[in-house]
C-alpha cells in the first residue's frame, strides 16, 4: 500500500485495463510507467523502462534491505507474500540477476492482468502462485529463502492471520540464518498496531529494526512502516544511512529505542489478531 505524492498524477492518468476492483493506470509523469490500484488503494508502481525506479517510499526502504541481504549483485532466493505488480521482484531481477524468486497472491485475475499488461523481462526467474500467503509460506521448505517480503493487503488493510506469532514462526523457519524477513505495515496516530507487531516479531526473530518517516513515527499521520528482522544482527547503521538519504527522509529505530517503542505491548497470537487499521477516508 502506498500513498500518492502528487494528486495531479492520479487525475491525469489514463485507464487501460479493469478487473473488478482493480485499476491499472498510466503515470502521467513517466513514460512506460503504471500504477496498480486495488479497491481505490494504490498498491504498486512499475516503470517498465527502469526496474530500479521505485515510486513508493516504503518500497525503496524494502529495497534497501534487499540490497544488504547479500553482496552486491549476488543472486538470492526471494519470496514475495503479496505479488501486486511485481515491482520488487522486477527490482531484484534487475539488481541481482539470476535470483530465484517466488510470489503468491490471492487474486488470480489481478496476477493475470499484470502478466498481460506489464510483462516481466523473460530473464526474470519469477514463479507466481495463487493462494493464501499464510498457507503458502507454511508449505515452503525450511531455510530456503534469503529474503521474505511480507506486503499482504486486502484493500487497504493487512489481514489478521498474517500478523500473528504463528505466522512469523513460519517465516522464521523458512528464512535462512543470515537472511531477512521484511514486513510492510500500514498504521497511524498512536501506532498501536505497529507496536504490537514489533513485539510479535521480536518474540520470534531476535534482531529487528524499523524505518519510517518522522511524521508517521510521531503519530502525526497515517503511513507505512517497514520492519526488517533476522536471526543474526542486522546492518542497522547502513539501513539507517540509506533511509536518511532517501528523497522522503526516513528514520531508523532499533535497539533500546525500539524496545521503548513496543514497551507495554505483548505479542499477538491467532486467537487475538486483528486486521491492521484502515487509513483515513481522504488518505488517497
Amino acid at each position: 500500500m502506498g500513498r500518492r505524492r502528487a494528486r495531479d498524477r492520479v487525475e491525469e492518468q489514463k485507464e487501460i485495463s479493469v478487473v473488478p476492483g482493480v485499476d491499472l493506470l498510466a503515470d502521467a509523469d513517466r513514460p512506460e510507467s503504471w500504477f496498480l490500484l486495488v479497491k481505490g488503494t494504490p498498491q504498486s508502481h512499475v516503470d517498465l523502462s527502469d526496474p530500479e525506479y521505485l515510486d513508493f517510499a516504503y518500497m525503496r526502504r524494502i529495497a534497501h534491505a534487499a540490497d544488504l541481504v547479500a553482496p552486491q549483485g549476488a543472486p538470492i532466493d526471494a519470496l514475495h507474500l503479496g505479488a501486486g505488480a511485481f515491482s520488487l521482484a522486477r527490482y531484484l531481477a534487475h539488481t541481482r540477476p539470476g535470483s530465484r524468486q517466488r510470489a503468491v497472491d490471492s487474486d488470480a485475475a489481478l496476477v493475470e492482468m499484470v502478466r498481460r499488461r506489464l510483462p516481466l523481462d523473460r530473464r526474470a526467474r519469477l514463479r507466481v502462485g495463487i493462494g493464501d500467503a499464510r498457507e503458502w509460506i507454511a508449505a515452503r521448505h525450511t531455510n530456503s529463502a534469503d529474503l521474505i517480503i511480507s506486503d499482504v493487503f486486502a484493500g487497504a488493510c493487512t489481514p489478521a492471520h498474517v500478523t500473528s506469532v504463528e505466522f512469523y514462526t513460519e517465516a522464521a523457519r523458512v528464512v535462512r540464518p543470515d537472511g531477512f524477513v521484511v514486513v510492510n505495515i500500514g498504521d497511524g496516530y498512536a501506532l498501536r498496531h505497529t507496536r504490537a507487531q514489533v513485539a510479535t516479531v521480536r518474540s520470534i526473530l531476535p534482531h529487528v529494526v524499523m524505518t519510517a518517516e518522522p511524521g508517521i513515527l510521531r503519530g502525526r499521520r497515517f503511513g507505512n512502516l517497514v520492519l526488517v528482522a533476522g536471526h543474526r544482527p542486522l546492518p542497522a547503521e547502513e539501513l539507517g544511512r540509506l533511509a536518511h538519504r532517501d528523497s522522503e527522509l526516513a528514520r531508523l529505530v532499533d535497539g533500546k529505542d525500539l524496545e521503548r517503542f513496543s514497551s507495554g505491548h505483548t505479542e499477538v497470537h491467532d486467537a487475538d489478531a486483528v486486521d491492521s487499521p484502515a487509513p483515513p477516508e481522504d488518505f488517497f
